[in-house]
């Protein structure tokens, strides 16, 4: 008897909807199965074998041949044996095929028949619909994961028996409801608070400018000086996750695992750190199945890169085609897969090898040409792409002892909010834009337009740094991120000035 059950194979962060086929018939006892299967699928042979007998169903002694549809699109991982077991069901006439054509079956089997959490099931349960699929059997670790996405029924089970007792009697069981985790009050007591900085008057506001447009930033500065402390509490400032970006965040991180031990939506803006010994693929993406890397885990949030310089320049590179795009495309031979990477990039470096270059204290050791060879390793066309380069001075004695705290994080954030809205209600009838680092050249003509003065300063600060055109571009998009903290409408030259201030290093040897 043939069965036909439907599953899904995951590329990027895109479903496709994937038949499983199982024909049981005469023959001598055998498994075949064809349709580009990977390791883990020839296996599943094995687990599924075991896993129904355990689980107390009759394992046909028959030739079973089972096709993955399409046939060349390669199949990956263990999440097709509970498709594979209950077509074996369905074909040897153990469970009713009637709802099979409704349901699409995602998830690991164990030998004793129980069902194991899967990467990846979000991404299908946001894409289902658009399958034709009215529901989810899935295990019962990534039931509430994808039960987030309200137009789609899920059922979650803890083993096979429980799904063959589904499809003879699906009257018995309800699909499960999870509750939208962000309608729950955000709490910030587990992010580092901003009133914790003692002075860095200067970099305290660029880390509030960066939050509201969300600008790339630089901090640089010697040993001790707080540039890591900063970034740490730049999460602390940024305006809460909407559903969308939520939902797609949470993608991400479920293509990559990080969700079936959580089983919920990610609620917070990632903040991601690498260590400068990353490569350049674990930065990207990549691998033989490509999967998301650092940057595409930062999306809609912050990538911090602590000794910026210390990366290797190679590996750097990497970064400047997604921070122009905002996403990252990696080909390889069978398939060519885009993974969002819609982040906003923190980093700090010292000034030199020794890191006290310009310390009024601290006198330097390195030579001109050891500093030049330091700052060699960013490129120009990276260092164009942030927007905000600041100098984290070393502390005066009065600041370190001043016992006063700074201005609180949920201050700070009260103004994040209203310049993010501002620029919400601006670009509401742009998809894809919600900030203003998002902005293009024909959106710079119509929200950034220069009067005489501004546009005399402009052009002195483009001869004095030899700013190019790139970089003139950022700093018209922070003016314009200054002017909605300050409540303006128009751009005005003392926002343009703040913005230049911040290009002051921009070429720093």
């Amino acid at each position: 008897m043939l069965a036909r059950v439907w599953s899904a194979a995951i590329a990027g962060i895109d479903a496709i909807k994937v038949g499983v086929e199982v024909d049981v018939s005469g023959g001598l006892p055998k498994i075949i199965v064809v349709g580009l299967p990977d390791v883990a699928i020839q296996e599943s042979r094995e687990r599924v074998k075991a896993a129904l007998k355990n689980a107390n169903f009759v394992f046909p002694v028959r030739k079973i041949v089972i096709n993955l549809t399409p046939a060349d699109l390669r199949k990956e991982g263990p999440c097709f044996d509970l498709p594979i077991s209950v077509g074996i069901l369905a074909a040897s006439e153990q469970v009713d095929p009637q709802l099979l054509g409704d349901y699409l079956f995602y998830g690991e089997v164990s030998l004793d028949g129980t069902l194991r959490a899967v990467s990846g099931v979000l991404p299908i349960a946001a894409a289902a619909s658009k399958m034709g699929i009215a529901g989810l059997i899935l295990p019962l670790g990534n039931a509430q994961e994808a039960a987030v996405v309200n137009d789609i029924k899920v059922y979650g089970f803890a083993n096979i028996g429980q799904v063959a007792d589904f499809l003879n009697q699906p009257d018995k069981y309800q699909p499960v409801i999870a509750e939208n985790p962000l309608t729950k009050k955000r709490s910030l007591t587990h992010i580092p608070n901003l009133k914790d900085v003692k002075g860095q008057i200067q970099a305290r506001r660029a880390l509030e400018i960066a939050a509201a447009g969300g600008h790339n930033l630089i901090l640089i500065g010697p040993p001790g000086s707080g540039k890591t402390m900063l970034a740490q509490r730049l999460p602390g400032i940024l305006p809460n996750l909407s559903f969308d970006e939520a939902l797609e965040v949470s993608q991400i991180h479920s293509v990559a695992g990080l969700l079936k031990d959580r089983g919920e939506l990610v609620t917070e803006r990632p903040f991601r750190s690498p260590h400068h010994s990353a490569s350049g693929p674990s930065l990207v993406g990549g691998g033989t199945y490509p999967r998301p890397g650092e940057i595409s885990l930062a999306h809609k949030g912050i990538l911090f890169l602590d000794e910026l310089t210390e990366f290797k320049r190679n590996v750097l590179e990497y970064l400047r085609q997604p921070l122009e795009d905002g996403q990252v495309t990696i080909s390889r031979t069978r398939q060519s897969v885009i993974f969002p990477a819609q982040f906003t990039l923190v980093a700090s470096t010292n000034p030199c090898p020794c890191g006290y270059f310009g310390d009024p204290i601290q006198q330097c050791t390195c030579s001109s040409r050891q500093r030049e060879n330091y700052w060699a390793k960013l490129s120009g066309p990276l260092i164009d792409r942030i927007d905000l380069q600041v100098a984290a001075n070393r502390l005066k004695p009065e600041e370190m002892t001043r016992q006063t705290t700074g201005e609180d994080s949920a201050i700070v954030r009260k103004r994040v909010v209203t310049a993010r809205k501002l620029a919400e209600i601006r670009f509401a009838s742009e998809p894809g834009i919600s900030c203003n680092a998002e902005m293009r050249s024909h959106h710079l003509k119509e929200f950034c337009i220069l009067d005489d003065a501004s546009r005399n300063l402009l052009e002195g600060a483009i001869r004095k740094l030899g700013l190019s055109a790139r970089a003139m571009d950022r700093v018209l998009k922070v003016s314009r991120t200054i002017a909605d903290l300050a409540g303006d409408r128009d751009l005005q030259s003392n926002h343009l000035a703040e913005a230049i201030q911040y290009r002051t290093i921009d070429r720093m040897q």
